[in-house]
């Protein structure tokens, strides 16, 4: 049997103030998109950029830090894996949502809230 491999790395912009709700179990979630920009230089010369959208997910521990450390407009890096799931609206169709699972964050910008201290990138 083959072994597969799923692993994202993205680095980008907080898009959103992460939402933070609890499982009916009580376990924590914490929802947020993070923006990855990349920039080039076309055949004309011409500078170009394109921004690709993740909606991430962090589960347990990582979500309530996810939530107390990040805000929209923060850089951060997030590791995780990619996951697609399907629900039926409202209309009866079905609709998909692929989200990065989020197993590492790190948040890379040097503002932090209420510290004057900001050499060092937050790791979590």
């Amino acid at each position: 049997m083959s072994r597969g491999l799923n692993k994202v790395m993205v680095i980008g912009d907080v898009g959103r103030d992460p939402e933070m709700r609890y499982t009916p179990g009580g376990k924590p979630v914490t929802s947020f998109s993070v923006a990855a920009t990349r920039r080039w230089i076309n055949s004309e010369g011409e500078p170009c950029t394109d921004t690709e959208w993740f909606n991430v997910v962090a589960w347990g521990s990582l979500a309530e830090i996810c939530k107390q450390r990040l805000h929209k407009g923060r850089q951060v890096y997030v590791e995780g894996r990619l996951q697609t799931r399907s629900w039926e609206d409202r209309g009866g169709e079905t609709r998909f949502r692929t989200e990065l699972v989020a197993s590492e964050m790190i948040v890379l910008d040097s503002h932090r809230v209420g510290s004057e201290d900001a050499d060092a990138a937050e790791v979590m």
